[in-house]
């Protein structure tokens, strides 16, 4: 059976949803971030030397990364779900999406979610000057870099109901955390209709239910 090692309000609560949507029985090993550095347990580094989660094993295979693992468990057990047929332009968007998540919409994500923290963790009498920093590097950094992804998410998703054409995909799975994780620190719902959309009808299947009960509380961190 499939082993996830999970971490609390993590990324790899995606590969739970890709689980549930391929019909796949899996084991979910259970991690908790430490509750002040909202870091990862060491005993992640038994698993996988970076200590980062999502891992899953399967059999004598260990794979790591999100976009690795949906691509392990599409080749092994998709039987053709949830990916586009080869050679077509849904492929190419699937592939560019896919990859995208992580290498592109993510960085900016966790960078606001950093500088928002900063002024939190230092000393007392630097909290001033740390806020004023991480305010300067946000509004003239990070937020205008937001915006042109947040834009281009909500410019996609008039081509088609879906990331990577009209049918859902594992890009859409892949597509989610950034979404919900922008809706909650990079835009308004209320202003991106298409996403508004997206996430009413990710949040409605039954699969992505179904991974929310065995993941358990899920922020989008």
């Amino acid at each position: 059976m499939i082993k996830v090692h999970h971490l609390n309000d993590s990324r790899s609560q995606r590969v739970l949803w890709l689980l549930e949507e391929l019909g796949l029985p899996y084991e979910v090993v259970r991690y908790e971030r430490d509750a002040r550095t909202r870091l990862a347990p060491a005993t992640l580094r038994a698993i996988h030397p970076l200590g980062k989660s999502p891992v899953i094993q399967d059999g004598d295979v260990t794979v790591a990364e999100t976009g690795a693992i949906v691509d392990y468990l599409l080749d092994v057990y998709g039987e053709g779900r949830l990916r586009p047929a080869a050679g077509t332009e849904d492929a190419r968007r699937f592939t560019y999406w896919l990859h995208y998540a992580e290498g592109s919409a993510m960085p900016p994500l966790l960078l606001k979610l950093v500088f928002g923290l900063l002024p939190r963790r230092a000393p007392g009498l630097m909290r001033p000057l740390v806020k004023q920093i991480s305010d300067k590097a946000i509004a003239g950094f990070v937020d205008p870099q937001l915006r042109d992804h947040v834009g281009f998410w909500e410019a996609e998703l008039a081509r088609s109901e879906w990331f990577a054409g009209d049918q859902f995909t594992a890009a859409d799975i892949m597509m989610s955390f950034p979404v919900e994780a922008g809706a909650d620190r990079a835009f308004d719902p209320a202003d991106r209709p298409r996403l508004r959309a997206f996430l009413s009808r990710i949040h409605a299947r039954p699969a992505y239910r179904r991974a929310l009960e065995r993941g358990g509380p899920y922020a989008y961190a």
